[in-house]
């Protein structure tokens, strides 16, 4: 009999540059999945509605990227506590039901992001923490932050008027965030136990240029093209830890594994597959 398929994707726009497929399958050669597959496919808000609705019992479940991680709540039957607090889901898992299939969501990258804090930090609960930025990645950082004992990270972004997401989202988690604007970064990162900058690409640079005090916390870029970042450089120049934005995606992908295939991600494979990707010497 053939080995029925299974499928997953990982979905957004663009979507060439994603290393999910790259994880995700070396996860599934490492379970012996024989059959799944994983794609991915270029997908925009005005078109995920097509591509939900053309889901069946063949697929495992669906990665999403921003904006799709908001556009996809309304079309899902359960949110998970985490991903509805964060108003963002970026996992999709199918499951059968009465009627045909049922759709899950969840937020993977609180998980990850304190995975891959924990690998800087090791046990030591966080006191004082700062997020750069306030999009949908700064509400998953209070989420995460808050799991790691600290309920009142300040959170700095370009203008107190774009905050109001983070704002809601730390009410729903039962935290109290203080907000500031990200041009006093450069003195406010000095005593951190724990950064994380949700920015995009380079748009942190103006801020290692900057950062001319010794810090002694553990940083954690999301961006990790390029790598290192710039912020990252300089706050191993100034003494600092950094845990890489691989080290979250790494952790997000495999929680996603284990919610798509209900079995305990290879993490050592996923790793190894990932290093390879990033040409990262073992």
């Amino acid at each position: 009999m053939p080995t029925p398929v299974r499928r997953a994707a990982v979905l957004g726009h663009p979507i060439a540059h994603s290393l999910s497929p790259v994880l995700h399958r070396a996860a599934y050669e490492a379970l012996g999945l024989d059959g799944w597959q994983y794609t991915a496919i270029d997908t925009t808000s005005d078109t995920l509605r097509d591509v939900v609705d053309d889901l069946d019992l063949s697929w495992a479940g669906l990665s999403l990227t921003m904006p799709l991680k908001q556009t996809v709540i309304p079309m899902l039957g359960d949110v998970d506590p985490v991903a509805a607090a964060t108003g963002a889901v970026n996992t999709v898992v199918v499951r059968p039901s009465s009627c045909s299939i049922a759709l899950a969501g969840y937020n993977t990258d609180v998980h990850g992001l304190v995975a891959a804090l924990r690998e800087g930090l090791g046990s030591v609960q966080v006191s004082r923490a700062v997020v750069l930025g306030a999009g949908a990645t700064a509400a998953s950082a209070v989420a995460a932050l808050a799991q790691l004992g600290c309920a009142s990270p300040l959170v700095l972004a370009r203008s107190l008027a774009r905050t109001a997401g983070v704002q809601e989202a730390g009410e729903r988690l039962g935290t109290t965030p203080v907000f500031g604007l990200l041009e006093s970064a450069p003195e406010a990162l000095a005593g951190a136990d724990v950064v994380i900058s949700t920015l995009p690409a380079h748009a942190a640079d103006p801020i290692a240029d900057a950062l001319a005090a010794p810090v002694g916390g553990v940083l954690l870029d999301v961006v990790y093209d390029p790598r290192p970042t710039a912020l990252s450089r300089a706050w191993e120049r100034q003494g600092g830890t950094v845990v890489g934005g691989e080290r979250m995606l790494l952790h997000q992908a495999a929680e996603q594994v284990r919610l798509m295939t209900g079995r305990p991600a290879p993490l050592a494979a996923m790793d190894a597959a990932l290093g390879a990707a990033l040409g990262v010497a073992s």
